[in-house]
């Protein structure tokens, strides 16, 4: 009765979740004794061969005939100027990223890239930008980017946060920066900005002398002497040799 009643109802299963709890009656059976050794054999063959007639008819929901995944496969991004481009990443490049020590490690795209995290960290203290963004921002491909970020990484400057999502696109990694050489640089930037292109700012110590409206001071300034030239004063030393010539005539 228990073998007949266990053939039907595997016949008659239709989702793996149902094959899933036959399978452990089955079991339960063979083990108080209900069935025996060849007749467990047979009905776990059944339960093999109907599993896969149920894993063959499924078909999986919105993903499209011939594509792996359901989001979209990834487009390839070309420069559309890429003389632009090159100039881009020139100027970052020169500009100063990182102190002189470290950069000596990089070429000129991959220090374009870390300068686009150095200016996001500096802003926001952590990069959260999609290497997508990163690349068009450098003028560099995807591939150039992602290898700058993780030898940067790899030499300790770094960290990458991954963010992955279980059944919905991950979102994009979190850059911080670790080496103190280069923060440190980063903060001596940001200062020289705020400061004017390091030039110190002109701080006057008298408020009163000029008021808006006025080009004169408030107060009443002592006239210097006018200066006296060469032949001036050459002139009164031989009026004084004069005078004294005379009064010894007399």
């Amino acid at each position: 009765m228990f073998h007949a009643a266990m053939t039907a109802a595997i016949d008659d299963a239709r989702t793996l979740a149902h094959m899933d709890e036959l399978s452990r009656q089955v079991w339960q059976g063979h083990g108080s004794g209900a069935l025996g050794d060849t007749e467990a054999q047979a009905l776990a063959e059944q339960l093999h061969a109907r599993r896969s007639e149920i894993r063959e008819g499924i078909k999986p929901v919105g993903i499209p005939a011939g594509r792996p995944s359901l989001f979209p496969p990834r487009r390839s991004v070309t420069s559309p100027d890429k003389a632009a481009s090159r100039d881009r990443r020139r100027l970052l490049a020169c500009s100063g990223p990182m102190p002189p020590a470290l950069a000596a490690r990089f070429t000129t795209g991959q220090l374009a890239v870390l300068r686009i995290v150095a200016d996001e960290v500096a802003s926001k203290g952590v990069c959260g930008l999609c290497v997508d963004a990163i690349a068009a921002r450098a003028g560099v491909c995807r591939r150039l980017a992602q290898g700058a970020i993780r030898l940067a990484e790899g030499d300790g400057l770094l960290t990458i946060e991954e963010r992955h999502h279980e059944g919905r696109k991950n979102s994009p990694n979190l850059v911080r920066i670790i080496s103190r050489e280069w923060l440190a640089w980063i903060r001596r930037a940001g200062r020289t900005k705020d400061e004017g292109g390091g030039c110190k700012r002109i701080h006057p110590t008298d408020i009163g002398v000029l008021t808006p409206g006025k080009t004169e001071t408030n107060t009443r300034v002592a006239r210097l002497p006018e200066r006296q030239g060469r032949l001036h004063v050459r002139g009164q030393q031989e009026s004084q040799r004069v005078a004294e010539w005379a009064k010894a005539m007399r």
